[in-house]
């Protein structure tokens, strides 16, 4: 069976267990007398929720992706119908989050609908692999895209060393986890001002982007899908980094429980979010064509700033720190979002107890936070992250495929379910079978790094039987997993 955490405190007295029994505690719901909850409070308006969805999807991905999706379809017409493919689809698995979050109003994304529709198994390996690869590995990925762009303007004539990146990376890296250990409001405020610098970076590009087709300068669009012809092979990379590119609508589901009148502002957050993101998107990448040719995209190592040395002379300093500032947006928005994940996996007894206890008078899960800085400085300082990124990519759209068709499934299993808010059955059902498509055509594509993630993935399956449901454990193992923990 489960275990589940009893409610229990930190001798310090800073800390207390945030639900009773291991289960999420009841909205509006009474504790028994003399017992005290201490709970995430509701501090998400609809603004914030915009900024979260927004400052996390707008990161390093916009930036960097541009080359992966090129190189992968290669077309500069094709490359423009992936993003916009990789747009609709993913307002399509908003739009089917959007009805999840309402109907089930409980913070944890993912892992909370596959815990809901499909049991503790599968909920527990999604967890597992969030917190072993997904989450370490973005972070590191997004961060080191931030430490590269915040030191562009220092380096402008010779290459950046690899380990100042990776330094000024670790500083940025600790930031995140500090600001998000010591207050949700103060994290949420900074959200809102990173996502007007997003904003300001996406439209630094496209308005000259705009000035240049004035001006018809569409040399490099004509002919636009002769070039060499994409492979079934290539495609579901293409996809992967385009919907990399638009990763992020997902997280103001892992927030659930923080979110003013979820009802209201889960569904209109998402909409106005997607419709800002993916126009911005598809008209970023028709102005990096009005002035960089296919093959000058290739070579580029950061074509946001290749773009901005092209049309903005000295001003076009001022493109990498914005992008940085985007980049240290995405980082702040997934820790924070993702902590809550970790903070609902622990109170439901698959994740050790000491990560559901928050800070009383913080109201911040701080073990959560904590425990993603050790394991992203490990992905940080090791391997190649681009090819992370194929198998962490894997691992994400293989559970998010199967949390939507879990959607589905309750429709037929619960129709009588509260839905405040209901989307048509195709959208669900076409972004499901998209997602499970694209993983699945993606073994072939990439073997190697889709292949360590599948592995990893499946690593999650006998650890659940030895951390959760084996009890007669010795007193040193469960020391070791966590169950312990309450002595602290």
């Amino acid at each position: 069976m489960v275990r589940k955490p009893v409610v229990s405190t930190i001798s310090s007295g800073a800390y207390l267990q945030g639900s009773v029994n291991g289960r999420l505690p009841a909205l509006g719901g009474k504790e028994p007398p003399g017992q005290e909850k201490v709970v995430l409070k509701k501090k998400i308006t609809l603004l914030r929720g915009i900024s979260i969805i927004i400052g996390t999807i707008i990161g390093a991905g916009i930036f960097i992706s541009p080359k992966g999706v090129l190189q992968n379809t290669g077309s500069v017409g094709l490359s423009l119908v992936v993003w916009t493919v990789c747009g609709v689809l993913s307002l399509f698995g908003a739009l089917s989050y959007a009805e999840l979050g309402t109907s089930i109003k409980k913070s944890g994304g993912h892992y909370t609908y596959i815990l809901e529709v499909f049991g503790p198994l599968p909920a527990f390996v999604r967890v597992w692999v969030e917190l072993l690869i997904i989450r370490p590995a973005a972070t590191a990925v997004i961060s080191l895209a931030f430490g590269r762009y915040i030191l562009e303007p220092f380096f402008i004539h010779c290459e950046i060393p690899e380990l100042a990146i990776k330094l000024i990376t670790a500083v940025g890296i600790t930031v995140v986890m500090v600001l998000n250990s010591m207050s949700v409001s103060w994290s949420a405020r900074i959200q809102i001002f990173l996502t007007f610098c997003k904003l300001t970076a996406i439209l630094i590009i496209i308005v000259p982007g705009v000035m240049q087709l004035i001006k018809g300068q569409t040399q490099y669009f004509k002919d636009a899908f002769s070039g060499r012809d994409a492979s079934i092979m290539g495609l579901p990379l293409a996809f992967y980094y385009g919907m990399y590119a638009y990763a992020g609508w997902f997280y103001l589901n892992f927030v659930t429980e923080e979110v003013e009148n979820p009802e209201k502002t889960i569904p209109l957050a998402i909409c106005i979010s997607m419709a800002i993101v993916t126009v911005g998107y598809v008209l970023t990448n028709v102005a990096y064509f009005t002035t960089i040719s296919a093959e000058e995209l290739m070579l580029s190592n950061a074509v946001a700033v290749t773009f901005s040395e092209r049309l903005l002379g000295n001003f076009s300093l001022a493109v990498p720190i914005f992008v940085a500032l985007s980049c240290f947006g995405s980082m702040n928005g997934g820790v924070f979002a993702v902590s809550r994940l970790f903070y609902v996996a622990s109170r439901e007894g698959h994740l050790p107890e000491i990560l559901s206890m928050i800070h009383i008078r913080k109201h911040t899960p701080l073990p959560a936070v904590i425990v993603l800085h050790p394991l992203t400085m490990i992905m940080l300082f090791s391997g190649d992250l681009y090819s992370l990124l194929n198998f962490l990519s894997f691992a994400r759209w293989l559970f998010i495929g199967l949390a939507v068709a879990g959607l589905i499934y309750l429709r037929y299993k619960r129709p009588d379910m509260h839905r405040p808010f209901k989307v048509p059955l195709f959208i669900p059902a076409l972004f499901s079978f998209t997602c499970l498509f694209m993983v699945a055509l993606s073994l072939y594509s990439d073997p190697f790094s889709t292949g360590i993630g599948f592995i990893i993935t499946l690593t999650g399956i006998p650890a659940y039987y030895l951390f959760i449901i084996w009890d007669k454990k010795p007193k040193w193992f469960r020391r070791m997993s966590g169950k312990t923990f309450k002595q602290f």
